[in-house]
C-alpha cells in the first residue's frame, strides 16, 4: 500500500509539475493555441500564472515533505487542494464541452483522493 501511494504521488507530482511550468513560463496565447488550452482564453494571465504556481507547488507538496520527513501531514493536505483544483478544472472544461479533458481531470483527482485518504488513514506517516 505505501509503495502504490508513493507511485501514485509520484505520478500526480509529475503532471503537476509539467502543468505548472507551462501555465507558470508559456505565454497565454501559446497555451490558448494548444488542445485543451481553450479555457485560458477567458482567463486572465495573473489567473493563469496563479493556477501555474499552485500546480508547481503541489508537485513539491506531494513528495518533498514526505521526503525530508519535514510536515509530512502536508502530502494528504496537498492532495486534498488538489481534489478541489481537479473539481475547478472539470466543471470549466465540462462548460466547453470537452468532455475527454473532464475524464481526465477525474482520474487525477481519484489520484489525489487516494493518496489523501491512504496517508490521512491507514499508511500516514505518524505511524
Amino acid at each position: 500500500m505505501d509503495l502504490a501511494l508513493w507511485i501514485c504521488a509520484g505520478l500526480l507530482a509529475a503532471v503537476a509539475l509539467g502543468g505548472g511550468i507551462s501555465k507558470t513560463f508559456v505565454p497565454k496565447e501559446t497555451l490558448a493555441a494548444a488542445h485543451g488550452g481553450g479555457w485560458t482564453e477567458g482567463a486572465g494571465v495573473g489567473f493563469v500564472k496563479t493556477l501555474g504556481v499552485l500546480e508547481l507547488l503541489a508537485a513539491l507538496g506531494l513528495i518533498l515533505p514526505a521526503a525530508l520527513d519535514i510536515a509530512p501531514v502536508l502530502v494528504p493536505v496537498t492532495a486534498a487542494c488538489w481534489v478541489l483544483l481537479m473539481i475547478g478544472a472539470m466543471i470549466t472544461h465540462g462548460r466547453l464541452g470537452e468532455s475527454r479533458f473532464v475524464l481526465l481531470n477525474l482520474t487525477y483527482l481519484a489520484l489525489a483522493a487516494f493518496i489523501a485518504w491512504g496517508r490521512l488513514g491507514p499508511n500516514s506517516f505518524t505511524g
